[in-house]
C-alpha cells in the first residue's frame, strides 16, 4: 500500500493534515517523502495516511506539480 508515487496526509506533527507524495521505500518502518515546497523527509509510515491517489515520480517537479493540482 506505501508504494512510490502515493499520495498521503501527514496525521501527526507540525505538518499534520499536509499532502505528501511518497518518493522511496525506505525500510518496513520508514519512506521517503516530498511536500510541495519540494522538501523531502524521512517519516515513520505509521504518521501518513494514504489515499487512494497515485501519480507519476519520475522527477521531482512531477510529483510536487500533482500536489498542487
Amino acid at each position: 500500500m506505501m508504494v512510490p508515487g502515493r499520495v498521503c496526509v501527514k496525521i501527526t506533527g507540525r505538518d499534520a493534515g499536509s499532502k505528501v507524495v511518497i518518493t522511496k521505500v525506505i525500510d518496513d518502518n520508514y519512506v521517503e517523502v516530498i511536500d510541495r515546497k519540494g522538501k523531502k523527509s524521512k517519516v515513520n509510515k505509521r504518521h501518513l495516511m494514504p489515499t487512494e491517489k497515485v501519480v507519476d515520480v519520475s522527477s521531482e517537479e512531477a510529483a510536487i506539480k500533482a500536489l498542487e493540482e
